[in-house]
């Protein structure tokens, strides 16, 4: 798929967006009539109706509702169901009359990253009607932009950030890394603004800065909010409450995402030297609140930061 038909097809339509969530909670957004219902549109259409059933050979059915009311069916079928990392989807689109217009194969990867789940679409299409499937797929790329936007909402909801619930989860974990540099420049380098900036953050082109700041004392706060590729800011807030230079500090910070508070966690960073250079272990505890799941993500997303913290250490 596409087949070979003897006309021109269109190249296959890439897109990504990073999601604040697990894979988990992104892979279950498409598994379910409910979840699709919510999300799976353009905007300024809706799902009128959804038949889902994530299994291979499960139907994957979307009849789209436009702004004059009419409806427009997507009828297809899972062809791979892969729990959180992949799935693939055979769709078909006819025009209002039931006329065959175009094929689409649909591939979709999930994978962790430090900002949570990294989602990957490629669709890939055969024109059976060019004439009218052509200007369908010309702005697929715009309507995709616009249905993920909904679907970062859903995932939003999943997560008990539209639900009013209240509830705290709790986690800890413990990481240890030894670096190749002295006790100093490590210190430096989780202390100075200058140096931190350095690796503390999201992937350059994935996050955008929009405001940091950092004073690290007893009573000193830090605060670094970026904008990601997806348009969700997360904000770090922090407090610091115990500074001993070249070997401790302890601080709690809040995590935001948009205006949703969604952690809550106290972080002891400990410093060592050692014949090598200097082994630096954290101990973190968080509160994930309101529905917030995290599953993972925080471990995951600290041991990338020390990855680029590495990475400076020794360039």
């Amino acid at each position: 798929m596409p087949k070979e038909t003897g006309m021109p097809q269109p190249p296959p339509l890439m897109i990504s967006r990073v999601f604040h969530a697990g894979p988990e909670t992104v892979f279950k957004a498409w598994s379910s009539a409910d979840h699709v219902k919510r999300w799976f549109s353009p905007e300024t259409y809706d799902v009128a109706e959804a038949n889902v059933a994530m299994r291979v050979g499960g139907p994957f059915e979307v009849c789209m509702r436009a702004p004059n009311g009419a409806l427009h069916w997507t009828r297809g079928k899972f062809l791979e169901v892969s729990p959180h990392t992949r799935l693939v989807i055979e769709m078909h689109v006819a025009d209002d009359a039931g006329a065959p217009v175009f094929r689409v194969l649909t591939e979709v990867t999930f994978a962790k990253v430090l900002a949570g789940t990294q989602m990957d679409v490629v669709q890939s299409y055969e024109f059976i009607d060019p004439s009218a499937a052509a200007p369908m797929v010309a702005g697929a790329s715009e309507g995709w932009r616009t249905t993920l936007d909904k679907l970062a909402a859903e995932v939003a909801r999943m997560q008990g950030g539209e639900s009013g619930t209240r509830s705290a989860v709790y986690g800890s974990f413990h990481i240890k890394r030894n670096f190749p540099a002295p006790v100093a420049r490590v210190w430096r380098a989780l202390t100075d603004e200058a140096a931190k900036n350095q690796w503390f953050g999201g992937p350059p082109d994935r996050w955008q800065l929009l405001e940091r700041y950092m004073d690290v004392r007893p009573g000193g706060k830090e605060r670094a909010k970026g904008r990601w590729d997806g348009g969700v800011v997360s904000t770090f807030d922090a407090t610091y409450f115990d500074v001993i230079p070249n070997q401790r500090l302890v601080y709690a910070y809040e995590m935001h995402l948009d205006g949703r508070k969604i952690s809550v966690s106290l972080a002891t960073v400990q410093l060592a030297e050692t014949a090598s250079g200097t082994t630096v272990k954290i101990t973190e505890q968080g509160a994930f609140l309101d529905g917030y799941k995290d599953a993972g993500s925080r471990e995951y997303g600290t041991n990338g930061l020390l990855d680029a913290l590495g990475s400076f250490l020794t360039a």
